[in-house]
C-alpha cells in the first residue's frame, strides 16, 4: 500500500517525462524521414545521371565509335591510322 502511495503524487509527472519523451520521438522519427527522403532523391539523381551516361556510351559505341578512336590516333600519327582504318574494314568485309 505504501507504494501506491508513493506513485500517486509521482503519476503527473512520470506522464509529463512520457509526453516530452515521446514528442521527441516523434521529431527524430520526422527528420529521420526527412533524411532518408532526401538521400533517395540524391540516389535517383545519380541513377538518372549514370544512365544518360551508358546511353551516350552505347551510342559511341554503336554509331561508328570505333571510327572515332580512329580518329583520336589521327591525331597522333596519321599514317599509322590509314593502316589501322584498312585492316578493319578489310576485317568487317570479311
Amino acid at each position: 500500500m505504501e507504494f501506491i502511495g508513493v506513485l500517486v503524487p509521482l503519476a503527473p509527472f512520470m506522464m509529463v517525462c512520457f509526453i516530452v519523451w515521446t514528442k521527441h520521438q516523434r521529431k527524430l522519427a520526422e527528420m529521420q524521414m526527412a533524411n532518408t527522403a532526401e538521400k533517395a532523391a540524391q540516389y535517383a539523381s545519380h541513377s538518372r545521371e549514370l544512365e544518360e551516361r551508358i546511353r551516350v556510351l552505347e551510342r559511341i559505341v554503336t554509331d561508328g565509335g570505333y571510327d572515332t578512336a580512329l580518329q583520336i590516333e589521327a591525331l597522333r600519327d596519321k599514317r599509322e591510322v590509314e593502316e589501322q582504318r584498312g585492316t578493319a574494314r578489310g576485317a568487317a568485309i570479311n
